[in-house]
């Protein structure tokens, strides 16, 4: 029985791949690096040192701090106009809380990204949340499974009694990793991609993602 749903951030949430990948484009350019949109999808959900860096090193550049820190001056400045909420992000997060499910955030992110996206975008605030985990409480970000498995030690309760939403392969393979069933929405990769993956089930978005899917018992 599925006693805790942790929720990725970016794609699952909130809708703001664009918003991260048109930053990332205009800072590495400052850097000499003239990134495509195409380049940043084997670093989707690895964090933005692998987002950045990744795509840095396709060109030749090594990653320095201050890529990064350019990509998230940019990000805050495009997020308020740009950023959204996935319609039934918020109300499936409700849904759960009354049925007594715990449930938390564990993204790759930084907490700088983590709380703008989540209080920008308005619609799911920080306090649906029992647990909140950024790529900056550990060592290691997806695809291993030291987030999800952090979130669900915080939250007491097992990792197979955990079920992870996620929309990045990495995130898939991190959540199968942590011994966590996962269903993935297909916002930032392919079903067949997240299924090859490893993915449990594969929806469109979070309005198409029922309690029951996730595991919820007490949905029937």
């Amino acid at each position: 029985m599925i006693r805790a749903v942790l929720f990725d951030m970016d794609g699952v949430l909130v809708n703001t791949e664009a918003i991260i990948n048109a930053a990332a484009i205009r800072a590495l350019a400052e850097f000499g690096v003239q990134a495509k949109p195409a380049d940043f999808a084997p670093f989707v959900g690895a964090g933005e040192n692998r987002y950045v860096g990744g795509v840095a090193e396709l060109y030749g550049k090594t990653f320095v701090p201050e890529m990064k820190r350019r990509t998230y001056e940019i990000y805050l400045e495009l997020l308020p106009g740009m950023g959204r909420a996935f319609p039934g992000a918020r109300q499936l997060v409700e849904r759960l809380r009354r049925a007594g499910i715990a449930c938390a955030v564990a993204s790759s992110a930084d907490r700088i990204k983590v709380e703008a996206n989540l209080t920008t975008t308005v619609g799911v605030p920080l306090s649906l949340f029992g647990t909140i985990v950024t790529g900056e409480d550990v060592t290691r970000r997806k695809p291993f499974p030291d987030l999800f498995l952090l979130a669900a030690e915080r939250l007491g309760i097992a990792p197979a009694a955990c079920c992870v939403v996620e929309d990045a392969v990495n995130g898939v393979q991190a959540a199968k990793a942590a011994g966590m069933r996962c269903v993935a929405v297909a916002t930032s990769f392919s079903p067949a991609e997240l299924l090859t993956a490893g993915a449990d089930l594969v929806r469109a978005d979070i309005a198409q993602v029922t309690p029951r899917e996730l595991g919820v018992l007490a949905f029937g």
